[in-house]
């Protein structure tokens, strides 16, 4: 299958940015807050990273299933977890970004635009998220996982259009599809994934769903990079955590690509609408309850 001149470039691109999304976060390891500190991960945390990118490559998307279980496990503090999201998840992305857009061909105008998009909401989301505090953090993520978690149940339920066969937009509506995954890409930064919005918004406009998988893969190959590089400079991550999803997401992205292919993924998929839900109200629940008043009697000295 011979590429088009606008995929190799895509392509040559991502390798680019691999490569020097590796060595900045080697570096800033070593330099920053984490230096010095057990880098190995626990097995634990190394199949979390397999199973979330598994899966993650299937279309489930990691971002939701990756937070419940972080939260859930108590692995991860509630205020790292969307920079150990962003920096842990990049290389395995990166690679199925790889993959599908060399497999899946798409307009090259709707790839590029709708790429860059997504990766300059990231570059200012980021830089908004890495400086926010805890509490701030939680009641963000909460929110976010409930939305995720309806965007998930719409899915298994069947209610957003099942999609066209273009393979592009044009016009007004490729720059609305534009403005929302600038939107979108921000959004990564705080924990909600783009892939279940991505595929929505290119089925409502028409486009073959299948269309979607460069956009979002690609999308995210691009902006997370961009975002993770600036997580691991502010040191806003765990460094254990994020290495497990990198260690194991890579061969599970290579296995679900071109092993797997494709799974009855029903029952998983309420699943992770039902693990999002509890996540969510944990989240909530920790935010809302850091805002309770302290006692006047109890109040501590300042």
């Amino acid at each position: 299958m011979s590429l088009s001149v606008t995929a190799r470039v895509l392509l040559g691109l991502l390798v680019l940015l691999a490569l020097m999304f590796a060595w900045r976060w080697w570096a800033t390891a070593r330099a920053g807050r984490h230096a010095g500190e057990r880098a190995a991960p626990s097995f634990l945390r190394i199949v979390v990273g397999f199973v979330t990118n598994f899966f993650d490559t299937l279309g489930i998307g990691s971002f939701a299933p990756t937070t419940a279980i972080f939260r859930l496990l108590r692995v991860v503090p509630d205020e790292l977890i969307p920079g150990t999201l962003n920096v842990g998840h990049v290389l395995p992305t990166l690679l199925q970004a790889l993959i599908f857009i060399a497999v899946v061909e798409v307009d090259p105008l709707t790839l590029v635009t709708m790429l860059v998009a997504a990766t300059l909401g990231a570059w200012l989301g980021a830089g908004i998220v890495a400086r926010l505090p805890k509490r701030a953090i939680q009641t963000g993520m909460g929110f976010a996982l409930l939305v995720a978690s309806v965007l998930f149940l719409l899915a298994n339920l069947e209610l957003f259009p099942a999609g066209g066969t273009a393979s592009g937009l044009s016009g007004g509506v490729l720059v609305f599809a534009v403005a929302v995954n600038f939107i979108l890409g921000a959004l990564m930064t705080l924990g909600i994934g783009l892939y279940a919005p991505c595929l929505i918004l290119v089925s409502m406009l028409g486009m073959n769903p299948i269309a979607a998988f460069p956009i979002m893969m690609g999308s995210c190959g691009f902006l997370m990079p961009v975002a993770g590089s600036r997580f691991a400079a502010s040191g806003r991550y765990d460094l254990r955590a994020a290495l497990g999803l990198l260690i194991g997401g890579l061969p599970a992205v290579l296995l679900a690509a071109f092993i797997v292919k494709q799974l009855p993924l029903f029952w998983l998929r309420w699943l992770v609408v039902i693990v999002t839900v509890h996540a969510a109200v944990l989240m909530l629940r920790g935010a809302f309850a850091a805002r309770a008043p302290v006692p006047r009697g109890d109040a501590e000295p300042l």
